[in-house]
């Protein structure tokens, strides 16, 4: 490992080919007023458009850019495992391609950093950008995390974040491939330190994130990280057992009084379906589980590297 490199910025991309000059531009500005050697990691995630090309051409204006090519679109999560793997910092600083992190906040990062943070982080101070239903969701997520999670994931929280290399060495022995990273982040402890992040506009395109992605997104990150869900599921079996025992009991005493009553057709079909219904959804809930097992029994890669550039070189 290369110590004379202070930071590593980690820019996962994926079809960002019209952010990465302006990206560049203000990134470099920003490292220039930090002493010692930088390096950029850009990870190409799949991308359909020039996104390689645009690194390309920039790497014979900006020193220090690296690029790590995926042979396939593998995920945002994989990114940035593929981008701490390669780093080679005494931190490293993990942001996106399309400005929305402003470059600027590297400076309040690196400065917490020195005052003793291990793990330094954005907390996003406005969501109105979102609009209703997605913040909605969002605090939803946070509160379902809070309530099923192990470990306590702070709302709000981006991978806009700098991580010391004692916590980066961590992250990488966690070799997961189901993952969830704001989980991995806070699982693996470390003093950690919050800051406040006002999240600027995408200057270009639309987030790649839909409202489907973003509910397996949530779906990863509760069964990554709880396996409460399986016991909500035992506990509702217990109860409705109970209640099943309870009305039997109930009607047998009826029926001992008051005499036989032909029984309701509706009442069953309610019953019936009610009772599948349930048994449906928790069948799902531990398939989810056992897909997850199934995944990590196969031991595949997390990633795969088509081609990885050092242009100093």
């Amino acid at each position: 490992m290369n110590m004379e490199t202070v930071l590593s910025i980690i820019v996962p991309c994926m079809n960002e080919e019209r952010s990465l000059d302006t990206l560049c531009k203000q990134l470099f500005e920003v490292l220039s007023e930090i002493e010692g050697a930088h390096e950029v990691i850009f990870v190409d995630d799949g991308s359909t458009d020039g996104t390689v090309s645009e690194v390309k051409r920039l790497s014979r204006t900006h020193p220090g850019i690296r690029l790590i090519e995926f042979s396939r679109n593998f995920g945002k999560e994989a990114a940035l495992s593929a981008g701490l793997d390669a780093a080679n910092g005494e931190a490293s600083i993990l942001m996106d391609a399309d400005l929305q992190h402003p470059p600027k906040f590297i400076l309040e990062l690196y400065q917490a950093w020195r005052d003793g943070g291990e793990i330094v982080y954005g907390v996003r101070t406005d969501r109105s950008s979102d609009g209703f239903v997605r913040r909605q969701l969002s605090n939803a997520f946070y509160k379902m995390l809070r309530y099923l999670g192990e470990t306590p994931i702070p709302e709000n929280a981006g991978d806009y974040r700098l991580i010391d290399r004692k916590a980066v060495d961590a992250i990488k022995e966690i070799r997961e491939r189901n993952r969830f990273m704001k989980g991995i982040y806070t699982w693996v402890g470390f003093r950690t330190i919050a800051l406040p992040l006002n999240i600027s506009k995408r200057i270009h395109g639309e987030s790649a994130f839909s409202f489907r992605k973003l509910f397996d997104f949530a779906l990863d990150g509760v069964t990554a990280f709880s396996n409460k869900p399986l016991r909500v599921a035992g506990y509702t079996g217990a109860l409705v057992a109970v209640l099943a025992v309870v009305y039997g009991l109930f009607e047998a005493a009826r029926t001992l009084i008051f005499g036989v009553e032909v029984p309701g057709f509706t009442t069953i079909i309610v019953a019936v379906t009610l009772l599948g219904g349930i048994q449906m959804i928790f069948l799902g809930v531990i398939g989810e589980y056992i897909g997850r097992v199934y995944t990590e029994v196969k031991g595949r890669p997390i990633y795969i590297i088509r081609k990885s550039s050092e242009f100093d070189e």
